[in-house]
């Protein structure tokens, strides 16, 4: 990035999301806990951005709303956003330090008493949320012995003017909290609320302790992320952020946090005794633009994970073997289930790049499935075309037992509690080789072509009477066998 550039930020986010017709403004009022759950809940297809929010706020949610915006970010399609991602994982860049003065997330200042939670349009998801939940902050913590930085999310639920419960998933967070606990000291956190959508791609991608997740958004972003130090704990933040909380989390303390809509689309998971953060300061832009995040599945919570996810294990299949000839992969709906698209070039080939799918970098996994490059992985439709005709169950499926699983997954056995480092679920794993014979059996292969009209080029529009052309117009463009169309 050169000093003559803009840095991404939010706001050009926005500006990219109005410019290729993506972005729904809303300028009637909305209640927060009452109604912005429920329009953002309708908004799958295009991001919302609220203009008349209590206490003079402005909000923006959905953004990304799908795939296709996720894509949009990178500057990706599609079907390509998810290798170009893989290929960027490798290319860390770290962040610079820039001074107060020229970080716009300084431009306000608010001591405890200045500020109050509860006055931030922090929304309430779902009917069964124990009350509003902050699920766009992404929480900045250190190792203690090592000052490495750790970047993540974590559900926030507001409990008060200066506190919110705080769900720590057993894994980095919970790590660096452990190591302060054992000391009896609190651990410093500080929570950046808005930014450009890569930081929360950046920090949905699970990477090795230690490993910046600032690196991480420097390499998708190709441009250092610039931070600023706190102002009350020894932490940065990126100094482009909207808004920073600044606060600590307590040893030995909990509280009962939860239920809350999580991204599987239910919500019993992680409600339980867990700990809280006591905020001592916030910062902020001017005229600050608020960031709410949707959980539940396929929603904006489920974009930013499934897609770092997807590229993580695109990055670990891509050697198996040798260098398999393989296509794509994207994390389905519930996140706990991965296809894997593939033209197998033997026999047992996909079986084996499903195992390497299941043990990969994530715990989510529990279920994979691999198809051929004629199944559009987009349209779920076909995924389960391709599972009930290119499906032997006898040969085509295995279960793994006795496997540690994600600890979100209300399906499987729970052990632990939330709150606690023996939370785990365990249960077991399937895979499911949805592939056709390997081109290398020529007629078997052949025998499982897909059907194709003659003429694919035509389009319907160009045939109708006027009278029909708007009803053409309105038909989707993604269709069962579309992209079969486009001779793929």
């Amino acid at each position: 990035m050169t000093s003559s550039s803009q840095p991404k930020t939010m706001r050009t986010w926005i500006a990219d999301l109005d410019a290729a017709g993506e972005l729904i403004r809303i300028d009637k009022p909305v209640d927060p806990l009452t109604q912005m759950g429920s329009l953002l809940y309708q908004s799958r297809e295009k991001a919302l951005l609220f203009e008349n929010l209590p206490h003079g706020w402005r909000s923006l949610g959905q953004a990304p709303a799908n795939v296709r915006h996720a894509a949009l970010a990178f500057g990706a399609t599609e079907d390509t956003v998810v290798p170009k991602i893989a290929a960027r994982m490798g290319k860390l860049i770290k962040p610079v330090l820039v001074a107060d003065s020229d970080a716009p997330v300084k431009a306000k200042r608010f001591t405890r008493d200045q500020f109050n939670l509860t006055h931030l349009p922090v929304h309430k998801a779902g009917i069964k949320d124990a009350g509003p939940v902050i699920g766009s902050g992404l929480v900045v913590s250190k190792d203690p012995d090592t000052g490495e930085r750790n970047v993540s999310f974590h559900r926030l639920q507001i409990k008060g003017p200066n506190k919110s419960g705080i769900l720590l998933y057993p894994r980095h967070t919970w790590r660096n909290y452990a190591k302060y606990q054992a000391r009896n000291e609190p651990m410093p956190v500080a929570i950046f609320i808005g930014h450009h959508p890569l930081y929360y791609a950046a920090a949905a991608t699970t990477a090795a302790y230690g490993l910046d997740e600032f690196e991480i958004a420097g390499g998708y972003l190709e441009e250092a992320v610039r931070l600023v130090k706190c102002d009350t704990v020894d932490l940065e933040v990126p100094a482009d952020a909207e808004l920073v909380l600044e606060g600590h989390i307590p040893p030995h303390y909990r509280e009962e946090e939860g239920p809350f809509s999580e991204f599987q689309d239910y919500y019993v998971t992680g409600t339980g005794n867990n700990p809280v953060v006591e905020y001592q300061h916030m910062t902020c832009r001017n005229d600050a633009i608020f960031k709410n995040l949707q959980n539940g599945s396929e929603m904006e919570g489920c974009v930013f994970h499934k897609i770092p996810m997807s590229a993580a294990i695109f990055r670990r299949l891509k050697d198996v073997g040798g260098g398999p000839n393989l296509h794509n992969v994207m994390v389905l709906p519930g996140i706990f289930a991965v296809v894997v698209q593939m033209t197998p070039r033997a026999y047992g080939e996909a079986k084996n790049l499903l195992m390497a799918a299941l043990s990969s970098e994530y715990q989510h996994s529990k279920l994979a499935i691999a198809v051929d490059q004629d199944v559009d992985i987009f349209n779920h439709s076909e995924l389960l075309w391709a599972l009930n005709t290119r499906v032997d169950p006898d040969k085509d499926v295995v279960i793994i037992p006795g496997t540690h699983n994600h600890a979100m997954d209300a399906s499987l056995t729970e052990l632990g509690a939330p709150g606690t480092g023996l939370w785990q679920r365990f249960g077991s794993k399937m895979l499911i080789d949805a592939t056709k014979p390997p081109p290398t059996d020529a007629a078997a292969h052949a025998a499982l072509e897909r059907i194709r009209p003659a003429n694919p080029q035509l389009r319907l529009e160009d045939f109708v009477a006027a009278e029909s052309l708007p009803l053409v117009k309105a038909l989707p463009k993604i269709f069962f066998g579309s992209k079969m169309m486009h001779g793929r």
